[in-house]
């Protein structure tokens, strides 16, 4: 049996470890990446089951590297979850709007990730 893997893009402990560690909880192996360098290679590698972003890094803007997941034949099937400060709305307009599957505040994302998880993965 495979277990599913999370690709975690965040650099700030509070709520990406909290995040790290519920989808640990629930049966997925995650690997943990701070800045977007080498993700789309990354994700084309290991192919995880969703990738969940951390809008908030110090890295700089990572919705260039939501636009190149989303336009590469190889990762544009990859659910994309971002996530950022609620006060933040621009930031999550810019990550819907350079693809991410679905854009949430960063309490949402805790105290509602499994029924996001469960909207996202849904298959149509």
């Amino acid at each position: 049996m495979t277990i599913p893997l999370a690709l975690m893009v965040y650099e700030n402990l509070l709520p990406g470890s909290q995040l790290a560690d519920r989808m640990k909880e629930r049966g997925y192996r995650v690997i943990v990446r701070v800045g977007s360098e080498g993700l789309v290679e990354q994700a084309t590698r290991e192919m995880p089951l969703v990738v969940i972003m951390d809008l908030a890094g110090k890295q700089g803007d990572l919705c260039p590297a939501i636009r190149e997941l989303k336009s590469n034949p190889a990762t544009s099937h990859i659910p994309v979850l971002a996530f950022s400060n609620s006060q933040n709305a621009s930031l999550q307009v810019a990550a819907s709007e350079a693809g991410a599957s679905m854009v949430a505040s960063d309490q949402a994302i805790l105290g509602q990730l499994p029924a996001l998880l469960e909207q996202l993965l849904r298959i149509e």
